[in-house]
């Protein structure tokens, strides 16, 4: 038996971190106690003075000089990016990487599911990496598993889960698994060879596949609680013969030393290779951001991060385009028209999502963008979108919908770009196909015509008939 599964061994860890737990958070000045070497302090100005793509953007507000070598701050539900640098610089993601072990997770099992622990997930972990001293043999419920990977960051945890999601005694196996959620959300940098983001030539992504990630991790209610709490505790059980007693070392967190109030959630790694990094999300009066920061120094990356939470919530806000947009409506109403009606009462056809909204740097007003309608949708609901960019940069779209019960009642139609440019220049126009809509009353009318004149025709002309000779015969006999 190895030496770090020893009875003995388990005891002592036990205790040793329960005394630090009735101490208080003794973690919490270890990772600032210690002054930056000159080695990294070299790195971090060689890497501050890396230019900042979005700092280049004419009228984009002028962002932090961050320490990290690739930094992004994006806003959760369009995915407008507010700051870019370096974003998609492959970098390794170390820890981080947990953020999509715990998704598909929470995506693929129940939360009462057992996971048991094989010889391979244990003993594949080096011992001076994370871990919870599990062996083999042992089980959690996938939801103490979910705690001890996003709290105490696990390393022998994530193989066990990459194990029981593909049912393979092997925990690679689980690479592909990664790399096809990965790229169903829009990650297009990265490839994950393991569940824990130990060292590995072909485990990489950038910090924009980890802001894309993080969508959906921090869209996860459960997975966003779980990495804010301060301590891992699970109880001894028939498949767990010593409780699990361990603390939270984020120090972002609520009780940390650069707790930030604004914090939804988060995740941190470190390898010597990637250095220390973070994913974070936070939200302020309305506006949720994710950000993410790669190869930076412990703790400059809670620094960072917190200086581009504080630039994104005071330089943007949401505009709402249905209270903005003048170039496709009347009135500000929202609602397109057909502008020709030959009854003389024009009805609304489409209507602007009142829900939709897009991010403004607040040095730019909605004039200055530009937008692009497209009808590839495939939603019945549906008429087109509207996406907006400035300077070439996306920050949001609007859904174009089809007004309730009126979907089938007109024909629409798209044009050339030749004939947008006729009628209106540089403006994106729905049209509305009015040969068709012109063809379909008059037809209407012709038959309410001729069921008129009809009806006109019988009422004052009385035409021989079987009443007619009825009458006659009636005459003859008197």
């Amino acid at each position: 038996m190895s030496k770090f599964h020893h009875p003995l061994f388990h005891k002592c860890v036990h205790v040793l971190t329960a005394l630090a737990c009735t101490g208080g958070l003794f973690f919490q000045s270890a990772i600032s106690a210690g002054a930056l070497t000159e080695e990294q302090e070299a790195r971090l100005e060689t890497q501050r003075a890396m230019e900042v793509q979005s700092n280049l953007v004419p009228n984009w507000p002028t962002g932090p000089l961050v320490g990290a070598e690739a930094a992004i701050l994006m806003e959760a539900e369009t995915g407008t990016i507010l700051y870019a640098k370096n974003i998609h610089e492959r970098e390794f993601p170390a820890s981080t990487t947990k953020i999509l072990t715990a998704l598909l997770a929470s995506e693929l099992c129940e939360m009462d599911e057992v996971v048991t622990f094989s010889r391979k997930a244990v003993f594949d972990t080096p011992r001076d990496s994370n871990h919870i001293a599990m062996d083999v043999g042992q089980a959690l419920t996938m939801e103490q598993c979910l705690n001890a990977i996003l709290i105490r960051s696990a390393n022998e945890v994530a193989y066990a889960i990459a194990e029981h999601i593909t049912g393979s005694t092997e925990w690679q196996d689980f690479g592909d698994v990664m790399n096809a959620r990965a790229a169903e959300l829009g990650c297009v940098d990265s490839h994950f060879a393991n569940p824990n983001g130990l060292p590995d030539e072909n485990h990489y992504t950038s910090a924009h596949d980890l802001a894309m990630i993080g969508r959906a991790f921090f869209a996860n209610e459960m997975l966003c609680k779980i990495t804010l709490t301060r301590r891992l505790e699970i109880p001894a059980s028939d498949t767990l013969p010593q409780q699990k007693l361990e603390l939270n070392k984020m120090q972002i967190i609520p009780g940390g030393e650069y707790a930030y109030e604004y914090l939804v959630g988060c995740k941190t790694g470190y390898t010597q290779t990637a250095r220390s990094c973070l994913v974070s999300c936070a939200e302020k009066n309305g506006m949720k951001l994710i950000c993410v920061v790669l190869k930076d120094e412990s703790p400059t990356q809670y620094q960072d991060t917190i200086s581009l939470f504080e630039y994104g919530f005071a330089n943007f806000e949401k505009a709402k385009i249905a209270q903005l947009e003048t170039k496709y409506n009347i009135d500000n109403t929202g609602l397109f028209y057909s502008g020709n009606d030959i009854f003389g009462n024009s009805r609304p056809l489409l209507t602007l999502s009142q829900e939709d909204y897009i991010v403004l740097p607040k040095t730019i007003s909605f004039a200055d963008t530009t937008s692009q309608i497209s009808y590839d949708i495939s939603n019945d609901k549906q008429a087109a979108v509207i996406f907006y960019t400035y300077e070439n940069m996306p920050i949001g779209s609007v859904r174009v919908n089809y007004v309730a019960n009126q979907e089938e009642s007109f024909v629409f139609t798209t044009v050339s770009e030749d004939e947008l440019l006729q009628e209106e220049p540089d403006k994106p126009v729905i049209y509305v196909n009015k040969t068709w809509i012109m063809a379909i009353l008059i037809l209407l009318a012709s038959v309410i015509i001729l069921r008129f004149f009809i009806y006109i025709i019988r009422k004052n002309f009385a035409f021989p008939g079987k009443s007619g000779r009825s009458r006659r015969r009636r005459r003859r006999r008197r």
